[in-house]
Order: C-alpha cells, then structure tokens, then sequence
C-alpha cells in the first residue's frame, strides 16, 4: 500500500534527480517532471556508468541534500545470472551513493515480476515470490534499497509497458507493430490466448510524478486492471494500418507458458489517486501508432500495400 505525507500533493522538490533517463522509462519519467514544471537532471551513462569502480563517487557528486532520486537504471529484461549480478552491481553503486547524501525520498522503478505467479488477482499485498531471473533481480533491488539507503522510499512495480519509444522486441504490442509495418503478418503464438495487462509508458511517468508530488512511501503497482489477450493486442494493432495487417497464429517455440493469465486488483491506485485514470488499450495502441508514424513520416500504410 502507499501512504502520503503530502495528501493535498502539493510538494514541488527543489529537483529530482532521475538515474537512468536514457532509457524508454526513464526518458519518459524526464519529460512527465519537465511537463509538470518540476526541476530535473537527468542522469544517463554518459554522466555516470553504474558498473564503473567509481560510479558511486560520480553519482554522489551529482547529489545534493534534499534531492528526490528516481532510480529506473537497469539492464532488461534480465534473463541470466550475468545480467542479475550486473543488475545488482548497479543497484549497490547507487545505494552507496544515496547512504553518502540521502535523498529527501526515493523511488524504485521495479516490476509486477516480483509477484508469485499464483496471485490472480494481484495486489500489493500479494506475496513476493519470483520465479523468474528478471523478477528476483528487481525484488533484490528493491531490497537494497529499502535497507541500505536512508531515505523515505516508494516502490512502483509496473505491469508490461508498452509506448513510441519502446526499443525491445518482446512479443506484444511493439513487435507486433513492427512487423505489420514492415508488411509482414503479426505473429501470434498459438491462438494467442494469453492475457496481460499493458500500461501506457506515460501512464508510469504521471504515477511518478503524483508520488512526488504527495511525498508517498510504500508500494503502488502501475497495471490498468484490464488484461488482453495477445490475440485482440494483435488484431488492435493490426486495425490501424491501411490495409488492416494480417494476424497469423505460428508454432510456439516451447512449451505454453506456465503463467497463461495475469490479472490485477488496482483498488489501491484508486484508493492512493482517486482522480486518475489510465489510458485505454485500444487508444494508447492508436496514439503510439500516429506518433511512429509521423516521426517516421511513412503515415499509416502498410509497406507493399497498394
């Protein structure tokens, strides 16, 4: 659950400091503060490498007292005990760097992963049990920072995120939005019966922004509370290309996953922001597909299409 020590939310720190906004969350969390008129430093690799020997030195060197610091840092998706042991070697520089000068507050940006696979629906209160690499390595991190840095701490654990800037390959949306343009099928495994909730990568940026602003602690998880089916996923994204792209069911690569539905419980968002109120799938999927488009300047169109 998330407590406030600001209900009104009307806390506007001096500067957040957001580590990590080279990223797709990162930069978005950037332009969400900037939007919202609230000082920001950006801090990318380019000003501290968190797996150089110095990286705590250089990081503490951007702090001053009473910053508020969003860490997003992290190698994903995880998916080896290399990239585990990468992600923690990360995640300690910065401890170190935030017990040398304590943020006024401090939120991680984490993951539903954490969750044991069981819990449907999920909740903040459900067990934190990973079974997968990618999940235990950001429940280790929110450990670390829970334990080692001295600040008041927030954790936001979002669901799959999906946006214009997304530059993974995972299935779903952007997958399945890179193949239709490319003129080739969307794919989906088997009949794509899976579901999963997917939030809009602006959606994350305004729930950090109101964490902020209220002074939260505790945890949030940012899910929509409605899960899809990559089956329509595919065929709602799939609609906006002129002609309509084809969907084309394939051979799974492996055995059906073992975690085939995902489901949540967001009465405590609701509870924590009563007024906000997340983008809709559908809608979300047809803004990121104007805006690629227009960054791209290729309009809708299918490529080949006639």
């Amino acid at each position: 659950m998330l407590t406030h020590t600001q209900s009104d939310g009307s806390l506007t720190p001096d500067r957040v400091v957001v580590v990590g906004a080279g990223g797709f969350v990162g930069s978005a969390i950037v332009n969400g503060l900037g939007t919202a008129g609230i000082p920001t430093v950006a801090v990318a690799r380019a000003q501290v490498d968190l797996l150089a020997a110095d990286a705590s030195e250089k990081l503490s060197a951007l702090l001053v007292p009473g910053d508020v610091v969003v860490f997003v840092s992290a190698v994903a998706p995880a998916k080896t005990s290399a990239q585990l042991l990468t992600n923690l070697t990360m995640a300690r520089a910065g401890a170190v760097a935030f017990a040398g000068v304590p943020p006024s507050h401090l939120l991680y940006i984490s993951s539903d992963a954490v969750y044991v696979d069981d819990a449907n629906p999920v909740t903040e209160a459900s067990p934190v049990a990973p079974s997968t690499i990618h999940g235990m390595m950001h429940a280790a991190r929110e450990l670390i920072f829970r334990t080692e840095a001295r600040a008041p701490f927030a954790v936001l654990r979002p669901t799959l995120i999906y946006g214009a800037a997304d530059p993974h390959g995972g299935y779903g949306p952007n997958r399945f939005r890179r193949q239709a343009a490319s003129g080739d099928p969307i794919t989906i495994f088997g009949e794509g019966e899976e579901r999963r909730d997917h939030v809009a990568v602006e959606d994350v940026a305004r729930l950090v922004v109101r964490m902020i602003r209220h002074g939260s602690v505790g945890v949030l998880n940012a899910v929509t509370g409605v899960s899809t089916s990559f089956h329509d996923i595919a065929h709602m994204v799939a609609a906006n290309f002129t002609p309509a792209a084809v969907v084309q069911p394939v051979s799974r690569p492996g055995p059906r996953p073992h975690l085939l539905h995902r489901f949540f419980d967001i009465t405590s968002c609701y509870q924590a922001f009563p007024d906000f109120h997340f983008e809709r799938l559908p809608d979300g999927l047809a803004r990121v597909h104007r805006e690629v488009a227009a960054a791209n300047g290729k309009g809708t169109v299918r490529v080949g299409a006639s």
